[in-house]
């Protein structure tokens, strides 16, 4: 005798998977948008504080950082940032609240360099205050993004 038994179940896509795929690929891309606002914000920053006075000369060998640097290094740091965010995504059962922490921390570990250069007091105030244009558009930004993507 065969009999079958229909549950009404539909076998669909791994969901689990899929969202997770979903939040990472919403965290990436408003990850990357971020980085290229802080970017142009740090850049213009830099540009604005040239036009003020400040030299961004560093003692050690002389040279001056130009304008160019701030967004290369900015772009690359806000990409650390976004790997960490995605980390926390991934493994934490709060990544927005960890990835602040995480965060801010970094950037006020990412102040002592800029205070230990021995460059003039304009450079060092301008170097401490484009890490805090950087920090104050991609951390509130992945920190929403995570709030958000959260189950």
């Amino acid at each position: 005798m065969n009999s079958m038994v229909d549950t009404g179940v539909v076998a669909g896509p791994a969901s689990g998977r899929t969202r997770r795929t979903h939040r990472f690929r919403g965290l990436a891309a408003t990850g990357l948008i971020a980085t290229l606002a802080a970017m142009v914000a740090t850049t213009l920053a830099a540009a604005l504080a040239q036009a003020v006075g400040v030299d961004f000369e560093i003692p050690d060998g002389g040279e001056t950082i130009p304008l160019p640097g701030f967004a290369v290094v900015t772009g690359f740091f806000s990409v650390v940032g976004i790997v960490i965010a995605g980390a926390l995504l991934r493994w934490s059962a709060r990544p927005a609240q960890r990835f602040v922490w995480t965060a801010v921390s970094l950037t006020v570990v990412s102040l002592v360099p800029p205070l230990l250069s021995g460059a003039d007091t304009a450079t060092v105030t301008a170097l401490i205050g484009l890490h805090l244009v950087a920090a104050t558009v991609m951390i509130p930004t992945l920190a929403r993004s995570l709030r958000t993507r959260t189950d």
